[in-house]
This record gives structure tokens, C-alpha cells and sequence, in this order.
């Protein structure tokens, strides 16, 4: 076989060996109502991806369904190459293990300081002394840039910025490989939402993370996302880089990248991939 014969052989499994998440065919409905239908995504290893979409077109939904805490009519999901629906529970666990999920607004328990928040998954997954268990989620804690004594906190004892880097702490709890921030920076000031990207972007080239992040923030999506997903129709209508969403002629794209209350961000200001 020629080379060039070779080289073209081996480019589409090159190529599929870079997807960590695969969504094909999803279709999701709540009685009557079908809120995504016939979806497919990609997802590539060590990328920050930005999913957006108008508000009630199934973003949260789809990251809840991938995570297996909504139930999907049909299609197929597929993380680290393993079917979930198909998986053994032990499978199944291992795959889970390597997740790390921010929820919107934190979703902090109350009633745990912010040490046992972060705790909350070694429990679940680990069997770890509890002495180490505090020193990993003081790592984690310090991670995230957070100081020593937000540790011993409530949520309630801290401040929006603060309950988010929390958040990610916990979502950083078992080292995982994928993690999922559902919108990140929403409720935060300028100044505050700036750091929390800078924080995502940092720990991504530092950790080799992978990230999935559903955000309405424009400045998010020119700042620190290597693509951009767009949901719309029950669908992902486009997908590329920033560029790739400035150039789109698709109405609802164009609106919101180039429409009345779009910044026209300097591109070459964009930090590059």
C-alpha cells in the first residue's frame, strides 16, 4: 500500500480516537413535548467547548441527559469509547469516575462546609482514610484559588465567586478527565466571570482537562473556547470556532455573534489555542 494510501487509512481512526464524547441521534421528550430530537455531538479531548443556545432550548437538558440524570427516547451515547447504556455497572462506574460536574449555581449542600462539599464524591467513589481525604480536598481547594479558611465556610458564608470556585473544586474531586460547567459564570460581575475563564483556561493546559461548558457569555466563548456548539430546532445547527460563528448565516447565529448587543471583539486579542 502507498503511503499517502496509509496515511489516508489511518486518519479516520486518528480522528475518532480524539472524540472523548460522542452523542448520536439523541432524542429527549417530557410527555408531549420533544426538546431535542435527532442531536448529534462531538466532543474532542483536551477542548473547551462552548454550547449555546436561546434560553429553554434544551442546553441543561442535554448535559443532564449525557449524565444519564434524564432519560433519553433514542440514541446513543458514548464516553471514552464505552455505550453508557450498554455498560456494566462496574463500567459504568469507571466512566463516571473520570466526570467532574459544576452545576448551575453551584448547587452547594447547605448544610456541609465546603471541605465536606468537596469531599462528597471521595465518599462516594473512594474508600480513602479520613485524614487524606482532607489534605485532596484542601489540594483541590487551593486549586481553585480559593483561601485556606474558605474551607471551613458554609455556602451561605460565602460570595457568588466564591460558591463557584467551590463548586469546581468538587468538581475537581476525583481528578477527572471530562469536566461539565453549566453556565460557570452566570450571576458573577465582569471582573469576577474574567477570572473564573482565566481559572477554566488555566487548570485545562495545567490538568489536561477536557471541558464542556454551556454559558450564554459572549466574552466566555471569544476568551478561553476552542469551538462553539450552537443548539437550535432541537438540534446542533452549527458548530466551529468563533470565526466559523462570525461568518454564519443562520439567523439565530448571527443575531446573537453579530446582532444589536454583540461586542465586536478584536479577534487577534483572543488568546491563542
Amino acid at each position: 500500500m502507498a503511503e499517502t494510501d496509509m496515511l489516508e487509512a489511518e486518519a479516520p481512526e486518528a480522528e475518532a480516537s480524539d472524540v472523548v464524547l460522542s452523542a448520536r441521534d439523541i432524542t429527549v421528550s417530557f410527555g408531549d413535548t420533544t426538546v431535542l430530537q435527532d442531536l448529534n455531538l462531538d466532543i474532542h479531548r483536551g477542548e473547551i467547548l462552548g454550547f449555546v443556545g436561546a434560553s429553554g432550548a434544551g442546553k441543561s437538558v442535554l448535559l443532564r441527559t449525557i449524565l444519564g440524570l434524564n432519560r433519553k427516547q433514542s440514541g446513543t451515547i458514548r464516553i471514552f469509547g464505552v455505550d453508557v447504556d450498554h455498560a456494566s455497572e462496574a463500567e459504568r462506574m469507571k466512566v463516571d469516575m473520570r466526570l467532574g460536574v459544576l452545576f448551575q449555581h453551584g448547587a452547594l449542600f447547605s448544610a456541609l462546609t465546603v471541605q465536606e462539599n468537596v469531599q462528597v464524591p471521595m465518599r462516594e467513589y473512594l474508600d480513602l482514610p479520613r485524614r487524606l481525604m482532607d489534605e485532596l480536598a484542601m489540594l483541590k481547594i487551593e486549586l481553585v484559588g480559593l483561601p485556606p479558611d474558605a474551607a471551613t465556610k458554609y455556602p451561605s458564608e460565602l460570595s457568588g465567586g466564591m460558591i463557584k470556585r467551590a463548586a469546581f473544586a468538587r468538581a475537581l474531586s476525583l481528578d477527572p478527565d471530562i469536566v461539565f460547567l453549566d453556565e460557570p459564570t452566570s450571576g458573577l460581575d465582569p471582573i469576577g466571570a474574567a477570572e473564573f475563564d482565566e481559572l477554566v483556561s488555566k487548570l485545562r493546559d495545567t490538568l489536561g482537562l477536557t471541558v464542556y461548558m454551556v454559558t450564554h457569555d459572549l466574552d466566555s466563548l471569544f476568551s478561553v473556547c476552542d469551538r462553539v456548539a450552537v443548539l437550535g430546532k432541537k438540534r446542533v445547527l452549527v458548530e466551529g470556532t468563533i470565526e466559523d460563528m462570525l461568518a454564519s448565516e443562520e439567523p439565530w447565529v448571527k443575531s446573537y455573534f453579530r446582532g444589536k448587543r454583540a461586542r465586536q471583539l478584536d479577534l487577534s486579542a483572543r488568546k491563542s489555542a
